[in-house]
């Protein structure tokens, strides 16, 4: 979740992207049997004492010296007080709350600190500000003025046995600088493989090389260990230049040293690295797909599951209460007047599922609240609201709670979208739930076929139910499966739990509580969604005369 873009504060503000990279040293273990499997996150504050979580690194096993890879991107307004706070935690199960895994210590600062320093080391903190064991962290920070990025194809052959017969290798990419080796990237495990064939990725050129290709690269090519004590395998280094010459028909080929078998006799080397392709392109941004007529889509569904409670009640989810509003409402409120300013009609279509629905008294997965299938839009975040309300009385709460269905049906539209062959149109799916789900299956297959289309799909979780479910859809540390075996082109579900936020309104447009943290924290991953999707297809905007393509 971290390469996201949260809303600025205004057009008055002049934005520069930051790219932060973090790794630690000597943090706390925690774990009887094995070391600390660290995750760094990120929390903003900008106004007042919320915070609002940006993102997450990824968890790394067994590791009291993580060098995390991924970055977190960030605006950075020169005019701001922009507080931050980089909380780091070993992770002992598969929830999403942080708060019952083992705290391992933090630093506040601010991120005109980080950008002055450029490179910023400092002791890590328990609550109560007392040294968390020897722990530190270390922030890099990098202005992103250079787009390109270099897009791989790596392949490797007799790559050395690490174990009886096998080993389960992966890369490292590592930039030089004036401080070491920083680590730019790492690909996935292989497993059991001596001759494996890495996922495509891409890398920035800003992370890989400073955007310069005669400087060298460092490539690791490790044998992946649970215990955390990866077996180096061998390296080479190489210019991006020299990567550059590649082909699938010709690859490239490095050889693998590993320094410790040089004084062996006869030792050649330790595998030979291969790459197929190493393609530098300049991606177009967020904001060149906006700004070249690209147009964001939101559909919004909301669960009306007898999960929920009987609406009468002033127990249930649904219930509106004397001020107007539930969690439900509050939800749509929230989200919707920041993704509003995105779409250009602000014709909303709204459905609901899980409720028996008149005259026939059906369960419905798929319904338009104001029950015109013909035209199921409402007007504005306002029309959204009205049409809930007036539909909620007319209805039969009842179940299951089944997702694939309204999944599939904005995926049919993401797919006529890109049978254009332009990025004009991307989807987002925003679904009000909550949290228990009952066709599993189904949706992680509708999810893994929507990952290659225009889509994104926002989960807001309402109530105090078990989330593991969405929580395992919002997959960041590995791509989702379905049941099939069918692995996910990309991450497409950001899921956000309510009752951390817990904003409320006056519904005459007044926003109260956290309910900027709340839109800033569910849109957090959606511009780089977009962009990456878009990029990746190379598909441009209708427009393209307001923005510069792909080179």
């Amino acid at each position: 979740m971290a390469s996201g873009g949260a809303p600025g504060p205004g057009p008055l503000h002049i934005a520069t992207k930051v790219e932060l990279t973090i790794s630690c040293e000597n943090l706390m273990d925690m774990d009887i049997f094995s070391k600390s499997d660290p995750l760094c996150a990120l929390y903003i504050n900008t106004s007042g004492s919320q915070w609002y979580e940006f993102g997450r690194t990824e968890m790394i096993l067994n590791c009291l010296n993580p060098k995390f890879a991924k970055k977190f991107i960030i605006d950075y307004y020169f005019e701001m007080v922009q507080r931050l706070k980089f909380c780091v935690y070993d992770i002992d199960n598969n929830t999403y709350d942080l708060s019952d895994d083992d705290f391992l210590g933090e630093l506040e600062c601010t991120l005109g600190q980080v950008v002055s320093n450029r490179q910023m080391t400092r002791q890590l903190l328990l609550k109560d500000k007392r040294p968390a064991g020897h722990g530190t962290i270390t922030i890099y920070a990098e202005e992103i003025t250079d787009t390109r990025v270099a897009n791989f194809e790596v392949s490797a052959r007799r790559l050395d046995k690490k174990y009886l017969w096998w080993s389960d290798p992966f890369l490292e990419f590592y930039r030089q600088t004036e401080t070491g080796w920083q680590l730019a990237h790492r690909t996935e495990v292989v497993k059991n493989n001596l001759n494996p064939t890495w996922r495509p990725f891409r890398i920035s050129l800003r992370s890989l090389c400073g955007g310069h290709v005669e400087k060298s690269i460092k490539v690791d090519c490790y044998d992946h260990h649970f215990s955390g004590s990866h077996d180096l395998i061998g390296s080479f280094k190489a210019t991006l230049a020299e990567m550059q010459m590649g082909t699938h028909i010709s690859p490239v080929e490095f050889e693998c040293i590993n320094p410790k078998k040089l004084k062996k006799k006869n030792y050649k080397n330790s595998g030979v690295i291969c790459i197929k392709q190493c393609q530098v392109v300049k991606e177009l941004t967020f904001l060149d797909y906006i700004m070249g007529g690209c147009q964001i889509n939101f559909t919004i569904a909301i669960d009306f599951t007898g999960s929920n409670g009987d609406p009468s009640t002033p127990q249930s989810l649904h219930y509106i209460n004397p001020e107007g509003y539930n969690e439900y409402l509050t939800a749509i409120w929230a989200v919707g007047n920041v993704i509003q300013d995105y779409d250009s009609n602000k014709m909303f279509p709204v459905f609901g599922f899980g409720a028996q629905v008149p005259p026939s008294w059906q369960v419905s997965h798929q319904f338009p609240v104001n029950f015109n299938p013909a035209n199921p839009f409402c007007a504005g975040i306002e029309g959204v609201v009205h049409a809930y309300r007036q539909c909620l009385p007319q209805l039969k709460l009842w179940g299951p709670t089944n997702f694939a269905p309204i999944i599939n049906h904005v995926a049919c539209f993401a797919k006529q979208a890109l049978r254009q062959n332009m990025a004009s149109q991307y989807f987002v799916l925003l679904i009000i739930t909550d949290g228990v789900i009952t066709d599993m299956d189904q949706t992680r297959t509708a999810i893994v076929e929507a990952s290659r289309l225009p889509m994104s799909i926002i989960i807001v979780g309402v109530g105090g139910a078990d989330f593991s479910a969405m929580e395992f859809l919002d997959s960041d540390d590995k791509l989702l499966c379905s049941p099939n075996g069918d692995v996910a082109s990309r991450d497409i579900v950001q899921f956000v739990p309510f009752r951390d936020f817990q904003p409320s309104f006056d519904f005459i447009g007044q926003h109260k509580g956290n309910s900027v943290a709340l839109a800033q924290s569910v849109l957090a991953e959606l511009p780089d969604q977009v962009s990456s999707f878009f990029n990746s297809y190379k598909l441009k905007p209708p427009n393209m005369l307001n923005v510069s393509g792909p080179s």
